[in-house]
């Protein structure tokens, strides 16, 4: 089942070939955007590497709107499979669309519970950020993430512009069945 590490060049090989299969799909939890192409680079990846890293500093410089977030890869048998974020703290617009948490898996990883395990593995590091519920949001038309989302605790509160709006307690028992 998947991990959740920290962004790490050692995954530089599997993270350019997962985030080629998304093609033109949105990857939810991915962080800053970044030009894919010049990260095939080493040097380049490992600077991209390195701005995830400090998004999670309060005193880091990012976009006017944009709050400090916490990147995670999901990381099955030493392969990239994913993406997860948390971020520390809702916006105006975090709160009606985007969430504390965002995820994706990478297509041919999809289906086998990785997206349930990484977000399960997420709550206690939101729980260690001082974040007592977490707002997890999917799209209306998504049953694959609303159902990892409900299986991991989540309560439904409203739809929002199409999206679908939960709240996960990160106490420690939360989510758990």
């Amino acid at each position: 089942m998947a991990v959740l590490v920290r962004p790490d060049i050692r995954y530089h090989a599997s993270w350019i070939v997962g985030v080629a299969e998304f093609g033109r799909q949105h990857m939810d939890g991915s962080g800053p955007a970044a030009d894919v192409a010049a990260l095939t680079h080493g040097d380049a990846f490992a600077a991209y590497v390195d701005l995830l890293r400090a998004d999670a500093r309060e005193d880091s410089t990012r976009p006017e709107g944009f709050v400090p977030a916490t990147a995670l890869w999901m990381v099955h048998e030493g392969e990239f499979i994913g993406f997860l974020q948390i971020r520390h703290r809702l916006s105006p617009f975090l709160l009606e669309q985007g969430g504390h948490i965002g995820y994706s898996v990478r297509p041919s990883a999809r289906r086998r519970g990785h997206a349930s395990a990484a977000l399960q593995a997420a709550l206690p590091v939101a729980r260690d950020l001082g974040i007592d519920r977490v707002l997890v949001c999917c799209d209306e038309d998504n049953a694959g993430s609303r159902t990892v989302i409900e299986r991991a605790g989540g309560e439904y509160e409203d739809s929002r512009a199409g999206r679908r709006r939960y709240w996960i307690g990160t106490e420690a028992d939360a989510g758990t069945p």
